[in-house]
Order: structure tokens, then C-alpha cells, then sequence
């Protein structure tokens, strides 16, 4: 269910953009959907996490870093955010954007967005955390610049490419400093490690 939540709006993305430029209600209605489902898997989950289970879900990726996700209470509510916010913005995309407008380039790049949110709550380590950071980036600076003609758009783009690219630096920085001090990148594992991070010189 995990792996479902955060690939699923990327394979919807690809479909999205392979569709004709007009296909405005084809578009709006695949991304709908994808981020109502994600909702409804979310809340799937609801008993459990309700309980105070931790969900986790890993599969073999980069040497001794798996792409592990894991959903706990604050990431449960901010899958229902993306998703159900997502939603709306679909909805309210569908009836603002001009009819000249690439539609399914803008709902594709806004799944693309959805898909890169949802890595980053339910990452379940550091590094993949970094990865969907720097994808938010990218789909922003694509979702920002969408009107390619307007100077403002242009310019917004770069400037939050700039912002964003700064700011995953930052984070990529920390991150490598907080794996040194832990031994792991493991978020489980960084999560109860709070007083030995405290206590390293590192710290400041």
C-alpha cells in the first residue's frame, strides 16, 4: 500500500502526459482520480495507524539503503493533505485553465508534485527523503513555469529552482551529518537517536 502511494501518481503522470493536448477532461479525471485513491488508501489504513502501529514496506535499492517508506500518524495526516488538496486543485484547475493551455502537461507535472510530496513524508530513510526533496524541486520549477510565455512565470520558476536547489543542499548537508553521528540513515533508527546526536560535538 505504500509503495502504491507514492508510485501511483507518478505512473499516472506518465499516462497524463502521454495524452493529446486537448484532452482536458481525460487528464483532470486520471488525476482526480490517482489522488482521491491515494486518500482512500491512506484512510485504509486508519484503524492501524490509529493504533499507533508504524507502517513500514522496504524493498532492495542502493547498497545497505533500501527504498524503505513508512507511515506513521504525521505522515498519515499529511498523505490525507496531499491527496485531498491535490483533489481540489484538479477540480479547480480543470475550469481555470484557458482552453489554449496544454492541459494534461499541467495535471501530469501536478501529479509529478503530488507523487515527489508523498516520498518525502513516507520516506523511511534520509537519503530517499533527499531524493523526492530534489524531485519537489524539479516538478515545482515545472509547475510554476507552466505558461513558458509569460516573463513572470519565467522568472518565479528559477527563482523557486533556486530556493528549493539551495535549500535540498542544506538538507542534503545535514543529512550526512546526522547518518556520520547515528551510523545509519535508517529514520527509525535517527528518530531514537536524539539524545546521542545532542550529545556529539557535530551537534552545533
Amino acid at each position: 500500500m505504500l509503495h502504491a502511494l507514492v508510485l501511483g501518481p507518478f505512473v499516472a503522470a506518465l499516462a497524463v502526459a502521454l495524452l493529446p493536448r486537448r484532452a482536458r477532461g481525460a487528464a483532470a479525471t486520471i488525476a482526480g482520480a490517482t489522488l482521491l485513491a491515494a486518500v482512500a488508501l491512506a484512510l485504509s489504513a486508519t484503524p492501524s495507524v490509529a493504533g499507533g502501529e508504524v507502517l513500514r514496506a522496504s524493498w532492495p535499492w542502493l547498497e545497505h539503503v533500501p527504498f524503505g517508506l513508512r507511515m506513521d500518524g504525521l505522515a498519515f495526516a499529511f498523505v490525507l493533505l496531499v491527496g485531498g488538496i491535490g483533489a481540489l486543485v484538479v477540480l479547480y484547475a480543470h475550469y481555470y485553465l484557458a482552453a489554449e493551455d496544454p492541459a494534461p502537461r499541467f495535471f501530469a507535472s501536478l501529479l509529478a508534485f503530488a507523487g515527489a510530496m508523498l516520498g518525502v513524508v513516507l520516506a523511511g530513510n534520509l537519503v530517499l527523503l533527499v531524493v523526492f526533496w530534489e524531485l519537489t524541486s524539479i516538478t515545482s520549477f515545472l509547475l510554476i513555469g507552466f505558461w513558458q510565455h509569460r516573463a513572470d512565470a519565467r522568472n518565479g520558476a528559477r527563482m523557486a529552482l533556486a530556493v528549493t536547489g539551495g535549500g535540498g543542499l542544506c538538507l542534503l548537508g545535514g543529512v550526512l551529518l546526522v547518518g556520520h553521528i547515528v551510523g545509519s540513515y535508517d529514520l527509525d533508527r535517527v528518530l531514537a537517536s536524539g539524545d546521542l546526536i545532542r550529545a556529539h560535538p557535530l551537534y552545533l
